[in-house]
């Protein structure tokens, strides 16, 4: 089997795991990896075996397709550059900063005939993936997504650095389209949202409730969701779902007769499988299950969001907390 030649723009956290997962495919020759400081992409370049580069651009010329794991800023020029070079992208979520650049970039890639995916890793945790079997009419959901500090992913709100998962989810597994949106949120340690909440409410009935913090002292991703005759949760981390099934009847107590099964998928690793449907995906020039309309439709709802939080800030800036 030919071996895709790809490459890896920005090596930072996320971007040298890439790195290592693209070198460890015995279907793929990872050319090189790409990053604004000589010595991050000369040490994960090593590391892999492969070659460094400090300008991105350099790397186009040897490869067919690229992740691109730079800031989120960055997102729209960089993944521009690989069409103009003709090079399939896969792109870290979100997307870009705004709709207009998701837009340009779809766009773009259509014109080209290239693969635009973006990294939505949750569609590819174990957990998520089994609990699709299991999906009949989802009428209430509740998802919960707070992590420890970290500095990375600060240059963007916390819907855009966390939230946007479960907004991903949600939006696949519920089959009618957004109604309304209700939201609160607060800065906390930085600029921009720290901890927000939203309530979606969808045409079919269907209510989400999503909070996400990124400054909580513990780290919770979990996913519950209601439906008629039973319930299913999902434990991102630990890639554990629990289906419960309800059964005729009750127990002598009274308590509803349950099934109650356990599924647990430690071994499996999310980012793997996405990095392997992605080179499939181009080798085969088939359209990735999140595509670029897929990480539009997240990046539209985690913006209206963040523009109902921003305008209740506004409002009540001068008397929260006594104008501090």
């Amino acid at each position: 089997m030919r071996k895709i030649k790809i490459g890896v723009i920005g090596v930072g956290y996320l971007g040298k795991f890439h790195a290592r997962k693209y070198a460890a495919m015995p279907d793929v020759e990872l050319v090189g990896v790409a990053d604004v400081s000589a010595a991050l992409a000369g040490q994960v370049a090593l590391d892999n075996k492969t070659a460094a580069f400090t300008d991105y651009r350099e790397l186009l010329r040897h490869v067919e397709a690229v992740s691109v794991v730079v800031p989120t800023p960055l997102h729209h020029q960089v993944a521009s550059a690989c069409f103009a070079a003709h090079v399939d992208v896969m792109l870290e979520k979100p997307m870009t900063v705004t709709l207009a650049e998701a837009d340009d970039l779809i766009e773009q890639a259509r014109k080209d005939g290239r693969i635009l995916q973006v990294g939505h890793l949750e569609r590819f945790n174990p957990a998520i993936v089994a609990m699709q079997e299991y999906l009949t009419c989802p009428v209430f959901i509740e998802s919960q997504r707070v992590h420890s500090f970290k500095p990375r992913g600060c240059e963007v709100d916390v819907v855009l650095d966390l939230m946007i998962h479960d907004i991903d989810i949600i939006l696949n597994v519920v089959p009618a389209p957004l109604q309304s949106i209700d939201t609160i949120g607060a800065r906390v340690v930085t600029p921009e949202t720290d901890v927000a909440a939203a309530q979606l409410i969808f045409e079919n009935g269907c209510t989400a409730n999503v909070s996400v913090s990124r400054v909580a002292h513990d780290n919770v991703r979990s996913l519950r969701i209601y439906q008629p005759g039973g319930s299913l949760t999902v434990n991102y981390a630990t890639k554990e779902i629990m289906v419960i099934e309800r059964l005729a009847g009750t127990t002598p107590e009274g308590y509803p007769n349950e099934k109650i099964t356990h599924f647990c998928f430690t071994e499996q690793d999310a980012l793997a499988a996405e990095l392997t449907d992605f080179v499939q995906n181009v080798r085969l020039r088939r359209q990735p299950l999140v595509s670029g309309r897929e990480g539009r439709r997240a990046l539209e709802v985690a913006l209206q969001i963040i523009s109902q939080i921003r305008n209740h800030f506004n409002r009540y800036k001068d008397t929260l907390c006594g104008g501090s």
